[in-house]
Parts: C-alpha cells; sequence; structure tokens
C-alpha cells in the first residue's frame, strides 16, 4: 500500500488527538479563552498565588464578562447558551492556568448565576443575570459551614419568618469571593425545608470575612459569610428552591466544569515536565533519556489523555440530555486524581526547580489539594460511585 497511509506521529500534547472531534464553534471557543489565559492571566498568576489574593477582582471579572464566559451555557438575560462542551473547554483552558481562576468563573456561573436561573423569579433573573453575565457584579455561593461540609442537610443557618420578612441567622464557610460578591445565594433551614435567599451585600447583619494563610487556592479570594439577624423580604427568596436538591443541582453543575478544568491542569503540568525533562541535562544527557524519567512520562501521558476523553464523553453525555449525576462524580473522581498523580509526577522531573513559582507545578499540585475536596470530597464521590453501581447506600 506504501508510505503514503502510515498514520502520521501523534501529537506529543494531544496523543489520542482528542480535540480532533471538536467542531468548528468547540474549537474556537477552545482558541479565544486559550489566547485570553495566556495572554491575560497566564503572567501574572504566579504573582496572585505568591500574595495570595486576586489584586483586581473586579477588573478580572469585567474581563470574563467581556470574554464571555460567566454563565456561558445558560440561556438568555446576556447569557451566551453554548454547549455543555464549549462551558468544559472555557473551563479546561482557565484551568490550564490556574484552578482559583477556573473556580471565579465556576462559582459566578455554575454556582451563583445558575442558582438564580434555575430557581429565581423573573424579577431576580433580570435584576441579576445580565450584570453578572457582563461581570458588572459578583455573585457567591453560600452553602458550606464550618460544621456542615459533606453533609449540607445538617446545615445550623436558619431563616425564620418574621411577618411578611424572613430573619436568618448563621455562617458560611470557604466561599469563593464572598468578601467581593455584590449579591450571596445563601441557604439555610426553615420550618419547610432548606430554602434559598439572595443576600445583597451591604444588608444590614451580613458581613464576610476573608479567610488568610491558606496553601492551597492561592489566587483566590475565599470567605466566611456571617449573618446576625440579617432581614429580607419575601421577594429574596428564590422561589423555585424547594429542599437540598436545588443547591445541590449547582453543585453538579460546578462539579462539572472541574471535570474539564483538572484536565487543563494535567495538562499544563506534563507539558511543563515534557519541556524540562528535554532541556535538563545531568550525566551527559537530557533527563527525557534515562528510563526511569520516560516511565513518569508515558502514565503522564496515559492519565492527560484517559482525563480528556473522560470530560470529551461526559460533555457529550450533557448535551444529548443524558448525563446522570453519578457520571459526573465519576468525572470528578477519576479526573482529579489523575491530575494529582501528573501534578506529583511532574514536580519530581522538575527536582528542586519544582518547589518554585517559576515553574507552574507545585502550585497545581496545591490547589489540586482544595479542588479534591471541594464540591464533593474524594470519599463522597466514591461512596457516589459504589452506590450506583450496587444499588447499596453507604453514606450512612
Amino acid at each position: 500500500m506504501g508510505d503514503q497511509h502510515k498514520p502520521a506521529a501523534p501529537d506529543a500534547r494531544d496523543f489520542l488527538a482528542v480535540d480532533t472531534s471538536l467542531d468548528a464553534e468547540e474549537g474556537s471557543i477552545r482558541d479565544t479563552v486559550r489566547d485570553f489565559a495566556t495572554r491575560e492571566l497566564l503572567p501574572h498568576v504566579a504573582d496572585w498565588f505568591e500574595a495570595g489574593t486576586i489584586p483586581d477582582p473586579r477588573g478580572l471579572a469585567k474581563a470574563f464578562g467581556d470574554l464571555g464566559v460567566f454563565g456561558m451555557h445558560l440561556e438568555g438575560y446576556g447569557c451566551a447558551g453554548t454547549s455543555a462542551v464549549a462551558y468544559g473547554l472555557a473551563c479546561r483552558e482557565l484551568e490550564a492556568v490556574d484552578s482559583g481562576l477556573r473556580s471565579f468563573v465556576s462559582v459566578q456561573g455554575s454556582l451563583a448565576m445558575t442558582a438564580i436561573h434555575r430557581y429565581g423569579s423573573e424579577e431576580q433573573k433580570r435584576e441579576w443575570l445580565p450584570r453578572m453575565a457582563a461581570g458588572e457584579a459578583i455573585g457567591c455561593f453560600g452553602l458550606t459551614e464550618p460544621d456542615s461540609g459533606s453533609d449540607p442537610g445538617s446545615m445550623r443557618t436558619r431563616a425564620r419568618r418574621d411577618g411578611s420578612d424572613w430573619i436568618l441567622d448563621g455562617t458560611k464557610m470557604w466561599i469563593t469571593n464572598g468578601s467581593v460578591a455584590d449579591v450571596a445565594v445563601v441557604w439555610a433551614t426553615t420550618e419547610e425545608g432548606i430554602r434559598g435567599f439572595l443576600v445583597p451585600a451591604g444588608t444590614p447583619g451580613f458581613s464576610a470575612n476573608v479567610i488568610h494563610r491558606k496553601l492551597s487556592l492561592r489566587a483566590s479570594i475565599t470567605s466566611e459569610l456571617v449573618l446576625d439577624g440579617v432581614r429580607l423580604p419575601e421577594s429574596a427568596r428564590l422561589p423555585g428552591a424547594a429542599g437540598l436538591g436545588a443547591p445541590l443541582s449547582c453543585l453538579n453543575e460546578a462539579r462539572y466544569g472541574i471535570v474539564w478544568g483538572v484536565a487543563g491542569a494535567a495538562r499544563a503540568c506534563y507539558e511543563a515536565a515534557l519541556e524540562y525533562a528535554g532541556t535538563r541535562v545531568q550525566f551527559g544527557r537530557p533527563i527525557a533519556a534515562f528510563q526511569l524519567t520516560q516511565r513518569k512520562i508515558a502514565d503522564m501521558v496515559v492519565d492527560v489523555n484517559s482525563a480528556a476523553l473522560t470530560a470529551l464523553q461526559i460533555g457529550r453525555l450533557k448535551d444529548a440530555g443524558a448525563c446522570h449525576h453519578t457520571q459526573v462524580s465519576y468525572g470528578k473522581f477519576a479526573n482529579v486524581a489523575a491530575a494529582q498523580r501528573v501534578a506529583g509526577a511532574a514536580r519530581s522531573i522538575h527536582g528542586a526547580n519544582g518547589i518554585t513559582l517559576e515553574y507552574p507545578v507545585l502550585r497545581h499540585l496545591l490547589n489540586l489539594e482544595t479542588v479534591a475536596t471541594y464540591e464533593g470530597t474524594e470519599e463522597v464521590h466514591a461512596l457516589s460511585l459504589g452506590q450506583a453501581v450496587t444499588g447499596i447506600p453507604a453514606f450512612r
């Protein structure tokens, strides 16, 4: 048959040619977000990580709004209405720079905006969603509490009726963007069950305190929300949200973004290690020439491409309306673990250089420690998978 039919050698950066199955629009969105992230975010992220904050969160929000990534998978109200795969690709390219930056977008779009879009009144949607999509208003999502993480149903935040108003008391913890948010989506237990409320910044009795001394997700603003006798009108309640299923459905949207995002972090670590191994010379040879290094690289290739395939398949299922929440758990469980393995191996290949911010690998490795536990811990997703295939719940 001749050599003209011999397949081309695989691309080291997309070994299984996963991205060749993207359509033109998906490829364009990928390229647009990747170019923005490389140009506007990557040169600064190490400094932000070292400083433990985002110096200009409102400027970043406006830039993300101009890019069109806030709530991009939602329909109407200034949102782009893209496919789930397109949104996933945006998450992948952002987290290839830093998990904290993808979290900024996920919390705004998949948590706060999705809660309003799915459960809010028409007035609430019109008031908040266009401004949030444009990056002119920032939202946060208050579910987790100091003593209520994996078991949100045990939350202690309470909302009680007082005439036609509601009075909220409680504390929320580990809230991304809490101290810079214009509106907080807060979940509370009432006599009728769990309900959601929109709490605008500046409401009397509502405060947000920045959490300092983090060793992970440092290029991100994390806060504690305190509600001390916060009085809200009935119009602040999300009318469509009834029960724990409402906030959990929003969390599933955020978990979906993580499935893609960590694939980007893994790819970034792998590419950094591949380049470093090819240029770092020891014993007269680049360290990529040694068998132990090549084994690490081979394992990374498998993890990076498996994560990319997993994200794409779950995205296709989501776009077809056929994605079960346990399949998202599968993706988070598998892809976070894969990304952690890749980041750890990449750090070892970099040697002492791997612990500095001159290279991205330890920054990603530390960030992934947070990603492994938020939006459902590794253990919770393992139990979700176990129940899905055995039919036996093991949570209690």
